[in-house]
């Protein structure tokens, strides 16, 4: 029975690498390419009023665009070379929770089923919402930022085919990374479910997804979302959505909670060489990710009620 999931598994996952490939393929390649021309110091320009009104110094808009644009890693990148102050790091680590990755995992989440602009708009708002607080409410954190464990920098490409190449390596790579992570994902929750295991998971899990409003179903996707992140754990999503028949409404809540709060594990350490502390940017993405689900549930079903009651009503008359 082992081999039998296991060859499921591994073809469920090269289908789902191919399918998130064709999206996350051409965009790391794109952006590779944009960050040798002059589109992002424009962007960069182009935003640096608005960090002065959040609080933040105009050269915070390099790590937030190329967070947005790219990924943590060249963010932090960015953030290792200004000297920014504890607040300052603190704040754009809070903001980069909620908003990085922002075209590819985007892109996943419409493939997912999510309508685009909600997930843009909810990613966006939960980074401008908590700066504008955290900015507020903070009144610490005036000292200049210690950082450790820095990075090795890059050297510079120069030359067009350098860069088409060097774009080429970073778009094949993330497939890789994407493969390397999806395919034993697929074969381990394929033995799972064979075993009726998933069954049980899906038991305990049960009380918190209707707790968020959420069918017990859901569970699958919540998890893979938490523990992987939105582009990882969208093979797990998509997976879900077919075979366990996962509603739209129960996706798009459960993606409104990823957004807030997914790759809890990577995305808490990966702010640990900024010298900030961790755990409270670990408790804001969670408490936000459990109120801001609750108030979309919430609001929802009061929709959905409205709307059989007004059915109802004309069904009557």
């Amino acid at each position: 029975m082992l081999v039998e999931s296991s060859k499921k598994g591994i073809m469920v996952g090269l289908k789902t690498t191919w399918t998130l490939g064709k999206i996350i393929f051409p965009v790391t390649l794109i952006v590779a390419l944009l960050q040798h021309t002059p589109i992002l110091p424009w962007v960069i320009k182009l935003i640096t009023p608005l960090m002065n009104l959040i609080g933040l110094s105009g050269d915070t808009a390099i790590p937030l665009v190329l967070g947005n644009f790219l990924n943590l890693y060249a963010a932090i990148g960015a953030i290792l070379t200004l000297d920014l102050t504890v607040k300052e790091v603190f704040i754009v680590a809070v903001m980069l929770s909620f908003s990085h990755n922002m075209l590819i995992e985007s892109s996943v989440a419409v493939k997912v089923g999510v309508k685009l602009w909600i997930g843009v708009a909810v990613r966006v708002g939960l980074a401008l919402i908590s700066a504008i607080v955290i900015n507020l409410v903070w009144h610490g954190g005036s000292e200049i930022a210690k950082y450790g464990m820095i990075p090795a920098k890059e050297e510079e490409v120069t030359g067009w085919l350098a860069i088409l190449l060097d774009a080429l390596q970073k778009a094949g790579l993330g497939i890789f990374q994407l493969a390397i992570i999806v395919i034993p994902l697929m074969i381990v929750i394929q033995i799972l479910k064979d075993l009726k295991w998933l069954a049980v998971f899906s038991k305990w899990m049960a009380p918190v997804t209707r707790m968020l409003g959420m069918k017990e179903n859901t569970s699958t996707t919540l998890a893979a979302g938490l523990l992987f992140g939105l582009a990882y754990g969208a093979g797990v999503m998509i997976q879900a959505v077919k075979e366990d028949g996962v509603s739209k409404k129960d996706v798009t809540i459960a993606f409104v909670f990823l957004v807030a709060c997914h790759a809890v594990v990577e995305d808490t350490l990966i702010f640990v060489p900024l010298g900030i502390p961790v755990l409270p940017l670990l408790l804001i993405r969670l408490g936000v990710a459990i109120l801001l689900t609750l108030i979309v549930a919430f609001i929802w079903n009061r929709t959905d009620m409205a709307k059989r009651k007004e059915a109802s009503y004309e069904h009557t008359s």
